[in-house]
């Protein structure tokens, strides 16, 4: 995937993330549609906070950093849901939930920048 903001790293990361969910959302569908939607939404919603804060300052910004944490979080959680389940094959799950703690910890470093 080309690089569209190439000076806000955690954006890219999080277009990384969504690229690796395609098929373990389908797979997890198959078992469960409700984690399936939350996981895609989860997702989603990492890269459109993270969006958001680019265009903020101050406290919104800081709103949009910490949701799109919580988001990464989240998503994390519905990948080793699935993986408990037996739904998604640990490898592809294991590099999403990889490519979600990336961008958390992106996130987090700009929340508590000095």
């Amino acid at each position: 995937m080309s690089q569209p903001h190439p000076t806000f790293r955690p954006l890219q990361l999080a277009y990384d993330l969504i690229a690796a969910l395609p098929e373990l959302v389908r797979a997890v569908a198959r078992h469960d549609r409700p984690l399936a939607d939350q996981l895609r939404r989860a997702a989603q919603s990492v890269a459109l906070n993270l969006a958001e804060a680019r265009g903020h300052a101050g406290g919104n910004r800081r709103l949009r950093l910490q949701s799109a944490l919580g988001s990464a979080y989240e998503t994390q959680t519905a990948l080793r849901v699935a993986q408990a389940w037996g739904y998604v094959p640990n490898a592809p799950a294991d590099r999403a939930y990889e490519l979600a703690d990336r961008v958390a910890a992106a996130c987090w470093r700009m929340l508590h920048a000095r």
